[in-house]
């Protein structure tokens, strides 16, 4: 009883998406980086990064790829230039992802894992279908998100206001991080349930951002204080649910939310796109974030 217990709590790993290590307000790409990886060492948990080419440039980056692979965690191909794929002119997109692949093959912790940009894989049959077959030729594995968020949005109004007011205090923009990922994580996980009669171990999907390098160690306590385990990203992986091919257009979103799509009636529980800043707005606004 105590196992089958267990293994429907529900999971939590850290996927982190772009690596753009530009300088943020309060950090410098390297600390925010540093900051990041100190809060995964102190949960003891492994997590997975999905670079995008076009920011690996340079000593810093290939500084800071050494030191997520010295750590365990695991390097992802985001493609080169991180742009949206609509289905149009795969083989050209499938390109652009074998041109990022270089930067990354020379580091120990990468694994042929690709990470759509904007979880977009497609608006028609042919190109979702032409892409998925491009994808396996190479070996590649799609790395799916179950748990989408919309943090880049919170981190864009958070490094707004720093900008403006570099003294401003940080604690609620801290409040509704935590909140907002925490809602979004129980509706995926309600939404699992509901689909397949239990929880999931979650991929979730965050940004190397300001918010990330600030909050992830409140993020990785909230999750544990909760009653969630974390999880590496290679156990989460591992999971035959990551193998599944929704026959949904558009193709993409958070994989729960796609499948949930697919099954056909969970249409009232689903909004178009999963994750977008404009849900996020109104209350920020209200707040006066």
């Amino acid at each position: 009883m105590a196992a089958s217990a267990a293994a429907r709590t529900p999971g939590i790993a850290i996927t982190i998406d772009d690596f753009d290590l530009s300088d943020t307000p309060l950090l410098s790409g390297e600390a925010r980086d540093a900051a990041i990886r100190a809060a995964l060492a102190r949960h003891a948990v492994k997590a997975a990064g999905f670079v995008a080419g076009k920011y690996v440039q340079g000593a810093r980056s290939e500084s800071v790829l050494g030191a997520w692979s010295r750590a365990g965690h695991l390097l992802g191909n985001h493609s080169f230039s991180h742009q949206y794929f609509s289905g149009r002119d795969p083989d050209a997109f499938m390109a652009d992802v074998l041109r990022c692949e270089p930067l990354l093959s020379g580091h120990s912790g990468f694994r042929k894992l690709f990470r759509f940009p904007f979880l977009a894989e497609g608006k028609t049959a042919a190109g979702r279908d032409r892409m998925r077959a491009l994808l396996k030729s190479q070996g590649y594995a799609n790395a799916h998100v179950t748990i989408d968020t919309s943090d880049w949005y919170i981190d864009n109004r958070l490094r707004a206001r720093l900008t403006a007011s570099p003294n401003a205090d940080i604690a609620p923009y801290r409040r509704y991080y935590l909140d907002h990922i925490w809602a979004r994580a129980s509706f995926y996980d309600r939404l699992a349930q509901n689909m397949l009669g239990h929880s999931i171990n979650h991929t979730i999907l965050l940004h190397h951002r300001l918010t990330t390098g600030l909050f992830l160690g409140d993020l990785l306590a909230m999750f544990k204080a909760k009653g969630w385990h974390l999880i590496d990203a290679q156990t989460a992986f591992a999971s035959p649910l990551f193998t599944s091919e929704p026959d949904v257009l558009p193709a993409g979103q958070s994989l729960v939310w796609s499948l949930a799509k697919a099954d056909g009636h969970f249409g009232t529980l689903l909004r178009y796109p999963g994750e977008d800043g404009a849900y996020e707005a109104p209350g920020m606004d209200a707040a006066g974030l």
